[in-house]
This record gives structure tokens, sequence and C-alpha cells, in this order.
């Protein structure tokens, strides 16, 4: 069967019996679905009988948490897949009128197809039972006109599902706040208003989880935090980082589609605060394992620094997601850090044509911070099998005697830039143009194209000894203009951090020195706006091997097929 854009699957069976089932029913749809995946809980519901069935209200027991947080654990083995569990019918205990259940919700993405767990008596795709499943689906949601129906048991299944609950709890998404247990059934409070906060990059089903949580908690207005400015500096990889309109963009899409009642307030978080350290109507917080400190600090902070102080809000502190995939250099859990390191060698956006480069050669623009460890980068390309053109020897032959940069230079900026020998000391030209951007205008308008005709000449003879990929090696590459005659622009990114105790290890320069040269340059979020393929050499040298050997086979797979061919 053709597989289908976007689908709702409709969930049946008791929430107890319910759980063992869901790995190989979310298998099953996503070998239907391909892109968005909607969920919705209607246990008990029939769809055998005459009667045109209805939606009800699901209470919202922690059992039903617990189920959300299983469904999205089972969703992240299906990654290409955007679950979204919908959560209109699911109402929490409180002294509010529930929201009415009957009327049709629209989508961000009509399912094209609805699929269920519910088994016909004789485990046929029964088409009275399709009929009443379709039916359901569009009294319930906005659906694509020509929507198709299958019921997944048994015809679309992995395997035998089980029939009968296991005997085993089901892993608690909500920390207790104290040793006192809670039983499954117990139903969740419900308040007025409450928040949470997060970078949001990538949603993720970790976000999911969260996010959900606090839409069941809340039934009035959310107040969502999104991490911006400077509580990013310290996310790994924060050059991959999405740009905070995108980022509010997919979560409030996420957040509209899964309880569209609610009021949605997304806001900037730009300290460890924000709105619920001063948010006098806010109820509740939903924390994550590791902000739980976090969450006890707004809490203290709503009592010591706000006048009159504000009561504390509840913290609920939910389970994190276990990544069972996760590689060595990535966290054990659910992570939009390691979903950027994952982009590490890949292609971001399509490589540009360049018809007046010679045909048989493809050329990579390397480029990076200072002490990023680009030039390691080169060396390792190099052993794979690219011809690197090192700008900066070419800058040396450029301002040699008899260079053609040499006599504009000297003329430029006198003689004495130059040794007893006549040899340009590039130290005190250095001096001369640093912090002056005229003097270095004039600097770079003579060299830059003597090294551009160079690199050109360096590229006939890649193509003279066969070799099908050009690496040009230049930390200038994009100030130079020189992306414009590469076919792709690979940036190698440090943290800044990183970069300063580098070049202080490296050249004994002092930490403000260091800042100093750091600033001078393009930041590394500049030089990936432009890049085509991102590399980092912050982790152990073999993770760094890892990404290289990553990015040049995927490089292999994109090259012409002309170039394939040579090699």
């Amino acid at each position: 069967m053709a597989a289908f854009r976007s689908g709702l699957l409709v969930l049946t069976a008791p929430l107890p019996a319910l759980a063992p089932r869901l790995a190989p029913l979310l298998s099953s749809a996503a070998g239907l679905v391909n892109h968005t995946l909607y969920v919705h809980l209607q246990p008990g519901l029939t769809l055998a009988g005459p009667a045109q069935p209805h939606p009800g209200p699901v209470p919202a027991t922690f059992e039903v948490l617990d189920v959300l947080s299983l469904l999205y654990a089972g969703a992240d083995r299906h990654r290409g897949l955007d679950v979204r569990v919908l959560l209109s019918n699911v109402q929490a205990k409180s002294a509010l009128a529930p929201a009415p259940v009957g009327s049709v919700q629209n989508l961000a993405h009509p399912p094209e197809v609805v699929l269920t767990d519910f088994q016909a008596r004789d485990g046929s795709q029964y088409n009275p039972v399709k009929q009443q499943l379709e039916r359901y689906a569009t009294s319930c949601y906005s659906c694509c006109p020509q929507l198709s129906s299958v019921l997944l048991h048994p015809d679309h299944g992995t395997g035998e599902l089980p029939a009968e609950p296991l005997d085993v709890p089901l892993p608690a998404t909500i920390r207790p706040a104290s040793p006192v247990a809670r039983s499954p059934k117990q139903p969740v409070p419900g308040y007025q208003r409450g928040a949470l906060g997060g970078t949001f990059d990538r949603l993720h089903n970790a976000h999911k989880v969260l996010l959900s949580v606090a839409c069941v908690l809340a039934q009035e207005r959310l107040v969502v935090g999104v991490a911006d400015k400077d509580l990013l500096k310290s996310k790994v990889l924060p050059e991959l980082l999405q740009p905070y309109a995108d980022r509010v963009e997919h979560l409030s899409e996420f957040l509209v589609d899964v309880k569209p009642s609610l009021t949605f307030d997304i806001v900037p978080l730009v300290d460890p605060y924000g709105p619920a350290g001063s948010d006098a109507l806010l109820e509740f917080l939903v924390v994550s394992e590791e902000t739980y400190r976090g969450g006890m600090a707004v809490n203290r902070f709503r009592l010591e620094h706000v006048t009159p102080g504000l009561e504390e809000l509840v913290l609920y502190q939910i389970q994190l997601l276990k990544d069972q995939s996760h590689k060595e250099n990535e966290e054990d859990k659910v992570s939009s850090s390691s979903f950027r390191q994952r982009m590490l060698g890949t292609l971001l956006r399509p490589p540009n044509k360049r018809p007046e480069l010679p045909p048989c050669l493809y050329v990579l623009g390397l480029t990076g911070i200072s002490a990023s460890g680009k030039s390691s980068v080169a060396r390792r390309l190099r052993s794979l099998g690219a011809y690197v053109i090192d700008s900066d020897q070419l800058g040396h032959r450029a301002y040699a005697p008899g260079g053609s940069a040499y006599q504009p230079v000297v003329e430029a900026f006198g003689t004495d830039i130059l040794h007893k020998d006549g040899v340009i000391n590039r130290k005190v030209l250095g001096s001369r143009v640093f912090g002056n951007k005229k003097q270095l205008k004039v600097l770079t308008d003579i060299v830059w194209p003597v090294i551009t005709k160079l690199a050109l000449e360096e590229m006939d003879r890649a193509v003279a000894q066969g070799k099908t990929v050009c690496v040009l090696d230049a930390a200038v590459l994009l100030e130079a203009g020189w992306q414009d005659m590469v076919h792709e622009v690979w940036t190698v990114v440090i943290p800044e951090t990183e970069a300063v105790r580098r070049i202080m290890e490296r050249d004994g320069l002092s930490e403000a020195a260091a800042h100093s040269r750091l600033q001078s340059q393009m930041s590394g979020q500049q030089l990936v706006g432009q890049s085509h393929v991102v590399l980092s050499t912050l982790w152990a040298p073999h993770i760094t091997q890892q990404q290289v050997e990553r990015a040049w086979d995927l490089l292999q797979k994109r090259l012409p097929e002309t170039l394939r061919a040579r090699d």
C-alpha cells in the first residue's frame, strides 16, 4: 500500500491493554504514514454497532500521562514520523467547566488515512467497521475528502498483538514529589494557568511529553518560554540551533494541534526565571529531571525577590526519555544536542553550480574561526584523497619577493615593513592593519585577487593529477568572496571558550588578546549561515575522524555522475 503523508490513529483498547500493543501499532502505522501521525485516545470505543460512535471525555489520570509518555517513547523509534497525541478529549479534574467534546477540530495536516487498533469480529478489514471508523474520524477532525481507513489488526501488524494487559506497571511519567505512592487511576488536577520553558530546538518527542503534560494540566492558559540570546551560548553546537522564529513556529503548530482550547503565550526566555519568576497568575511549572533544580530556584525567586512575595508554583517533574540509539559522544536521553551532533558532516543546503570551474573537479571551501581545527580537518581530507590548497601558503607566495603582491604591498605600506633581507615582515604588516578597517581593505584589495589567481592555477594542477575533489583551505573564505569559486562551503566550529583556550595555549596570547582576535573575524554562527556542511573538532580526535569520513562518504554519493565514474 502506498504511504500516506498524514494519518490519524484511533486507539480504542483500555489503557492497561493498550500499553503492550503500542510498539507494534506504531510500527504498523509508520509503515503507512510517512510525515504526521495524529493519535486519538478513546478507550472503550466500539465501531461494531449500528449506532454512530461519538467522542467522549477521557478522564486525565496518571495512567493517561504514562501512556502519553509511552507513546512518545515508542514514536522515537520512528524519527521520520511526527507523532502528535491529541488532547481535546482528555480532561483533568477541575472546578472549571470542562471543554466541550464533539465539535470538529481543524488540524495542521488533515489526515489522509484513519487507522485503528479496533478488531473486527472476524479479524478482517470488515467494511462496516471501516465505514464507522471514517464517520467517527470526520466527526472529530478535519480530514481529507478522500479519506482511507485501515484496521491495523491483524493484516498490518508486525506480529501478534498482546490481547491482555501485561502484569507490569507502566513507567511513571511524573516523578512523585514525595515517597507517597500514587495510583494509576488517580485523577490529575487541573489548573487555570501554568508554564514551562525550554530551547525547543527541532521539536522532538521528549519535548512533546513535557508540552503534553502541561497541556493536560492547564485549563485556560499556558505560558511557554523559548530560550533565546544569552541562554543559548552554553548549548552544544549553538551554531546549528534553529532560529528563534522557526522554533516558535513549530512549537505553536504542535500546541494548537494537540489542544486548541488553550490560550498559548509563547515568549522569549532570556534569563533563568522568565515569566515563571514574576507572573502572579501562574499556578504550576512543568520541569524535567535535569531542570528540577531550576524549578526550585524559580520558587525561591518568587518568594524572596518579588514584592509582594508570590506563592510557590506546583512543580511537575517529568522523567527523561532515554535515547536507545545514542552514540559515545551523545547524551543517553532524547536530546536536541544529540540531533545537532548528528547533523555534522551532512549536507545542510543544495550545492552551488559552478559551470566556470573545471568540469572534472568538485571544489570544497574549508573555513572556520581561529583555532577551530580547520587544518586538522584539511589533513584528514587529504588522506582520503582530496587535493588541498592552503590559502596561507598561497599568501606567502604572493608576499614573497617577486610575488605578484610584493611590490604593490611595499608601495602601499612602506619599506619599514621589510626585514633586512627584503622579505615582508608579516607581523609588522599585521600590526599595521589590525583594528584599522581602512588599512586592512587596502591590503586585502591587493592580496586577495592574487590568491584567487593562484588558487585557480592550483585547481588546474589538481585536474592534471587526476583528482576529482579539491579543498580550498581558507580562514577568510567568505570575507574574500572565495565561496563564489567552490561548490560547497565546509565550516569547522568549536565554542568560543574552547577557541580562546586553544589560542592562548598555541600562540601564547593573553585571554584578552585571544578574544580580540576572535572578535576581528566572522563568528561561527555567521560562517554556518553560509555553509553546506558543518564539522566540529570539540571531541576526541577519533570522533573528528568519524565525522570527516562520514562527510566524505556522503560527498561521494552526491558527486556528479561524471566525477564518480572517474573515481
